[in-house]
């Protein structure tokens, strides 16, 4: 219990456990891409697949899955506007904060997982003019797959600047709000109201069969076109 709270399950283990493994890879995705090497590049194809999957898993997930990983539970733009004139006031409670993202929060995770599925589409079209492509760059002929790939390169800048947003945002919280973004991310667990009945079970079974299909659908795309 912490300021008079009871901490509560917020986050599933099945969105826990996308997060964490995205996190690792992209940060394979940013080094294989920026070392450039043959060996290095297959890796990063590979980590691109798998990046794929996981974000149509959490496309999936953001409709059945549990309550706060539901897109139904993200908020409006103009709740977001509203939140964002409220982090720096001194009359905001933070004992009124609720289980699940925040509306800036949100708002951050719709655009990550935008950027990322671009980034991970456009590399199934991408070559690098030399001796790697993507397994569908044939399907979209020389000139278009130049300029996914062009896609593909300046779409990489913004993820970069959207993850440098994220780790500022994560400092921001921990020192200056004195909230843990990263905790309950880790235990699934934060302070707030209760939501809904916990079963993690028949969560994990769904999760698993989602992520099957998510899985089988880019082994299909990358092997059968």
């Amino acid at each position: 219990m912490k300021d008079g709270l009871r901490c509560y399950r917020v986050w599933d283990l099945p969105t826990r456990l996308f997060h964490w493994i995205l996190v690792i890879l992209v940060a394979v995705s940013i080094y294989t891409g920026q070392s450039g090497g043959f060996k290095e590049m297959d890796y990063h194809m590979l980590s691109g697949y798998a990046i794929l999957a996981l974000i149509l898993f959490r496309i999936i997930w953001g409709f059945v899955g549990s309550k706060h990983a539901r897109f139904v539970d993200f908020v409006s733009p103009g709740a977001v506007m509203s939140y964002t004139r409220s982090l720096f006031s001194r009359e905001e409670k933070k004992t009124t904060q609720s289980p699940g993202h925040n509306p800036l929060g949100a708002l951050s995770i719709i655009v990550m997982l935008l950027v990322l599925l671009t980034q991970a589409v456009t590399g199934l079209f991408a070559n690098d003019d030399i001796f790697l492509e993507g397994p569908l760059a044939h399907l979209a002929g020389d000139e278009m797959s130049d300029d996914l790939t062009s896609v593909h390169h300046i779409n990489s800048k913004l993820l970069y600047v959207l993850i440098g947003l994220h780790l500022l945002a994560v400092v921001f919280y921990q020192f200056v709000r004195r909230e843990s973004l990263l905790l309950p991310m880790i235990t699934g667990k934060t302070g707030g109201a209760a939501s809904e009945d916990v079963k993690p079970l028949k969560e994990s079974a769904t999760a698993l069969m989602v992520m099957a299909v998510c899985a089988g659908i880019v082994y299909y795309l990358v092997n059968e076109f």
